[in-house]
This record gives C-alpha cells, sequence and structure tokens, in this order.
C-alpha cells in the first residue's frame, strides 16, 4: 500500500475509533476525543507498517489542527502555509525522500572525494544547492550540477547560485535525465530510493565513476569505502566506484 493511502486510512480509523468510543459515553470533552483520535490513528499507523517517523506526524496531526482553529486565524495564512508546504515538499509523499540540506563538513569531506583533474559532480535532489555552494568556491575547475523537483528549493537553489558560473541548478526528476557523463553523482535522500539510484548509476556512469550517498547505503551492496564527517549528526558518507560491466 503506498505511503499516504496508509496515512489516509490510520487517519480515518483514529476519527472512527474517537467517534465511536464518544457516542459511547467513554471519551468526553474536545481534548479527550482528539487526543484518542490522535493516539489511534499512530497505533493504526504501526500496525500498517508506516515507517516510524509517521507515528509522530499522526500524533500531532489532528491536535494542531484543532489548536489552530483556535488561534482565530484568517483562513488565507492556512493556504499560505499549506501551498509553502507543497512548494517544499512536492511529491515527498510519493517518493519518501524529504528535503536534507547538507552542512558545509559534509562539503568539505565530498571536496576531498573529488578527482584531481576537473571532474563534473552531479547532486541528485540537491535541495538549496547547500553542497553546491561550497564545492564550487572549492574547486572552480569543476562543473556542479544539481537536480531538484520541489519548485521553491529550486529556485532558492537557483537564485542563491546566480553568480557561480560553474554550478548549473535545474529542475527536474532525478531519474529522468541521463547520468552517463557525469565523474561524481551525490545523492542524500533516503532508504527508499537507493536500489534504484544504484541501479541508474551502475547503468549510465563510467567504468571508475564515483556513487556517495549522504547517511543511506545501497541495500545488499557494499560500500567501496566509507568517510565518517566530524558534525554534529555524525554523518557517514557510503562510496561506491562504478565497477567494468557492473550489474544493476
Amino acid at each position: 500500500m503506498p505511503p499516504a493511502l496508509k496515512a489516509l486510512l490510520a487517519q480515518l480509523i483514529g476519527s472512527a475509533v474517537a467517534l465511536l468510543l464518544a457516542r459511547n459515553g467513554l471519551v468526553a470533552g474536545l481534548w479527550q476525543i482528539v487526543a484518542t483520535q490522535a493516539a489511534s490513528a499512530a497505533v493504526a499507523a504501526a500496525l500498517l507498517r508506516s515507517a516510524r517517523w509517521w507515528l509522530p506526524i499522526h500524533l500531532g496531526f489532528v491536535p494542531l489542527l484543532v489548536a489552530a482553529q483556535s488561534l482565530g486565524l484568517h483562513p488565507a495564512w492556512h493556504l499560505a502555509a499549506f501551498v509553502a508546504l507543497v512548494l517544499v515538499y512536492w511529491t515527498s509523499f510519493r517518493t519518501q525522500v524529504p528535503l536534507y540540506l547538507s552542512n558545509r563538513r559534509t562539503a568539505a569531506a565530498v571536496v576531498d572525494l573529488l578527482p584531481a583533474a576537473p571532474a563534473r559532480l552531479l547532486d541528485i535532489g540537491a535541495g538549496t544547492g547547500s553542497l553546491l555552494r561550497p564545492l564550487a568556491r572549492a574547486r572552480p575547475d569543476c562543473q556542479f550540477i544539481g537536480v531538484e523537483l520541489a519548485p521553491a528549493t529550486w529556485l532558492i537553489g537557483h537564485l542563491l547560485a546566480a553568480r557561480q558560473p560553474n554550478i548549473d541548478c535545474q529542475r527536474g526528476d532525478i531519474f529522468a535525465r541521463t547520468w552517463q557523463d557525469f565523474d561524481v553523482v551525490y545523492a542524500f535522500l533516503s532508504p527508499v530510493p537507493m536500489a534504484a539510484v544504484w541501479r541508474k548509476a551502475a547503468a549510465e556512469l563510467r567504468p571508475g565513476a564515483l556513487l556517495v550517498s549522504n547517511s543511506f547505503p545501497v541495500p545488499e551492496r557494499d560500500a567501496d569505502f566509507v568517510v565518517d564527517v566530524d558534525d554534529r549528526r555524525r554523518t557517514r558518507l557510503y562510496g561506491y566506484r562504478i565497477p567494468p560491466h557492473a550489474t544493476p
């Protein structure tokens, strides 16, 4: 079942449980009903085997909606917040890839992985370009291309990189374009698409090219090397060299 459908089903189950208990007098008062709905939705999500990060979303969704209603805000503010979230997260409900931003220490570690000769790096799911800008400053001889699907984050990255000629921020699907012209592909996505990322890298990158994944290893494949970044979140970079006749 798609994650978005699981989330909808969990919320419906939570609402049904809260309504049933309220009608039978087992819960009373607005916040008791809200708490019952939230807890029931979280339990339903767990039983449906949703990813763990869905559980706090279910616990907070309806309580935050009710709390927002008590603020007496104009409906336009709710619409604006919804539009902003859509423009930032776009199809995350389908791809299961949230917005992750690479920090400066991670960028410094990636600089050390670049070839000595001028190279081309592709950042798939580039977000606001937080990795591309320090890389471009450190290696002006290289070309850095970022691909991002969400309109708001792509636009921010595009504007911030406007004065760096060796950065090209493109909006599009990371799997729709070819990767064959790149020496390094960098990914900071989620565990969900990593098998597909490896299949595309193995099929399109030249032998000797490098796939670097921030935090999420390729399933069922040992990394050629691992870099531990000295930052607060203890980032790990998993490096995969494309072998001759790579098997996806």
